[in-house]
């Protein structure tokens, strides 16, 4: 095997042809993969099942039937040309971590893993993956958070438990303008955005009257927001 390929620390900022190689096109594959391609990215998606790749074809200009463990496999797909990497092989952990290795071999600028438990996690970044998530976790955390405040209709954290959230606004608010209302002294949270049925408001102006109904986009500790319903 050839010595690992030195790799370029990853630039957002920098002109590159922001092309991204997502390998595992299990559900979770796929809708990265999609979505990147919706939004007019270049794209290389790989899986191992060749019915998998069949079944994608129509949906991902360029997918290839492949052993993503193999190098000289990656290395023959110009795997090294990619800007950023997004191992998401789901079931088989070996394989998973095989992946992330070569992709830094190869010197990809980003690789991004997915992981099932904490301990993939820890072992992913030890090797070396610039990122790793858990969406199984992340999303059950959300869900959760989300059912335990009630009137939450979505939210965003951002880090150390500050977010935005989407909520409905609470009985005490109607009828009160967002001066009234006072929510930044309050509960130290900041309106961005009111939705109001299909219509988005940004930036309301202090003198904009909250009604039933209303979801208010806020910017805030998450803590804080759940204590808005009290």
């Amino acid at each position: 095997m050839s010595e690992p390929k030195q790799r370029s620390r990853y630039n957002p900022f920098e002109k590159s042809r922001n092309e991204f190689v997502v390998i595992g096109l299990g559900r979770f594959g796929t809708s990265v993969a999609t979505t990147l391609v919706k939004y007019g990215k270049d794209v290389l998606a790989i899986d191992y099942d060749i019915n998998t790749v069949q079944k994608l074809s129509t949906e991902l200009p360029h997918v290839m039937q492949m052993d993503a463990t193999n190098i000289d496999a990656l290395r023959q797909a110009g795997v090294e040309n990619f800007d950023t990497g997004l191992v998401c092989i789901g079931t088989d952990f070996e394989a998973n971590l095989l992946a992330t290795v070569l992709l830094q071999r190869l010197g990809v600028k980003r690789v991004i893993t997915k992981a099932r438990t904490q301990t993939q996690k820890e072992i992913l970044l030890r090797v070396g993956a610039d990122e790793v998530i858990l969406p199984e976790h992340e999303a059950g955390v959300r869900l959760g958070r989300k059912m335990a405040a009630g009137h939450f209709v979505d939210y965003l954290e951002v880090s150390n438990d500050v977010g935005v959230v989407e909520l409905l606004a609470p009985p005490s608010l109607w009828g009160h303008t967002l001066a009234e209302s006072n929510l930044r002294q309050r509960y130290s949270l900041s309106v961005m955005a009111v939705r109001r049925d299909d219509d988005l408001l940004i930036s309301p102006s202090a003198t904009f009257r909250i009604a039933e109904g209303d979801i208010l986009v806020v910017l805030g500790r998450i803590e804080d927001a759940e204590g808005l319903r009290k």
